[in-house]
């Protein structure tokens, strides 16, 4: 017997088999709004309710291309799972054929996290569903008004379109103590530049480690991906000893990590990274920032020269003066991330977010005649 749902939100991975920005901001949204469920493709199929009280439904995956995840078993739960609104994350194109195979004619949300950018010809197979599922949605929120100027699919349905920041929650996050600080410190020092996330193509990631050599830091890359192994054999073949691959780390591994280091780094010099999760940690621990100026939201979450640097995407020479900068100005550093925290503070946290999401849940059913 499946659960009902007042929400359901959709998104193509989620806890605890993927633990990326994006899955995060589904779980606050999930954890904050009640009668939230998820519905989501994992190795096998399961029902569950994880440890915060979110109900998680999730359809076997058959198999992926392009990062899309597929699984038909998606369809068959949507169509009976009755739902009052379907909240689906943007782009997940087999989502978008889900949602015209079994969402019916129920509200539709739909959170756009990213233009397509990589797979172009992919893509223009893909732009008739696209259109048909975007004119089909009540509304598109976009991250940043950043990304709603720079994107033309975006701005062919402008008059849909609302701005909601992405913002994660404090109390999500693990009490780190001493002891678990000690034992991160030594493995990995103290004041050193840290990467946090997947290890994608977009990431910026090959630059980062061509700024690296030679410097007078480590550089702390944590996280797995289809990029390692490319990753170490170019800091291997360059040289950059000081560039540490810390893998995969537990929550409480990545929270003694922000405490640690000295400024939070975020390469990513493609669209394809319209927001960054990591770059809200880093404002809430209080760091500063070294981001790229590629048009999205990450520029609105780092404000050069307030709460760190903004830098030229694909640019070694500008990450390696951001990361100098920070190095030998402690001063200016600590400046930049007490502005950052109270930047996280004012624009960022998950309950904001949550309460944008419920007023808004709260209009689209309001306008369609749904009784809550």
């Amino acid at each position: 017997m499946l659960p009902q749902f007042r929400i359901l939100q959709c998104y193509r991975t989620f806890f605890p088999e993927s633990q990326g920005g994006l899955e995060q901001v589904v779980l606050e949204v999930a954890q904050n709004v009640d009668g939230c469920g998820v519905l989501t493709l994992a190795d096998g199929p399961a029902h569950k309710c994880l440890t915060e009280g979110v109900p998680v439904i999730a359809e076997r995956r058959w198999f992926s291309v392009a990062s899309c995840c597929i699984g038909p078993g998606l369809v068959r739960a949507l169509y009976r799972l009755k739902a009052s609104l379907l909240h689906f994350h943007f782009p997940w194109p087999f989502g978008d054929l889900a949602y015209l195979l079994a969402g019916g004619s129920r509200p539709l949300i739909v959170t756009y996290h990213s233009d397509i950018v990589r797979q172009r010809f992919l893509g223009a197979l893909y732009r008739p569903l696209m259109n048909r599922f975007l004119a089909r949605a009540d509304r598109i929120v976009a991250t940043s008004e950043n990304y709603v100027e720079s994107s033309s699919v975006l701005a062919a349905h402008r008059e849909k379109v609302e701005v909601i920041p992405l913002g994660i929650s404090e109390r999500g996050y693990p009490v780190v103590s001493a002891a678990e600080l000690g034992t991160a410190s030594e493995r990995y020092g103290r004041d050193f530049m840290l990467f946090v996330g997947v290890l994608r193509y977009y990431k910026g990631l090959d630059h980062l480690i061509r700024a690296a050599v030679g410097r007078p830091y480590r550089i702390v890359i944590a996280g797995k991906g289809p990029e390692l192994g490319r990753l170490q054999a170019l800091a291997q073949e360059l040289g950059a000893e000081n560039v540490v691959f810390a893998g995969f780390v537990s929550d409480e591994e990545k929270v003694a990590l922000m405490k640690l280091c000295r400024a939070v780094v975020f390469p990513s010099h493609l669209r394809s990274e319209a927001f960054g999760v990591t770059l809200i940690e880093g404002l809430m621990y209080g760091k500063p920032l070294i981001s790229c100026e590629i048009g999205t939201g990450t520029s609105f979450v780092n404000q050069d020269g307030e709460t760190g640097h903004v830098v030229s995407p694909a640019d070694p020479d500008a990450l390696r003066e951001a990361m100098d900068d920070l190095w030998y100005e402690p001063a200016a550093a600590e400046r930049m991330g007490r502005a950052g925290r109270r930047r996280y503070e004012a624009l960022f946290t998950g309950e904001r977010m949550a309460a944008a999401y419920q007023k808004l849940y709260h209009e689209v059913l309001r306008e369609r005649g749904v009784v809550e």
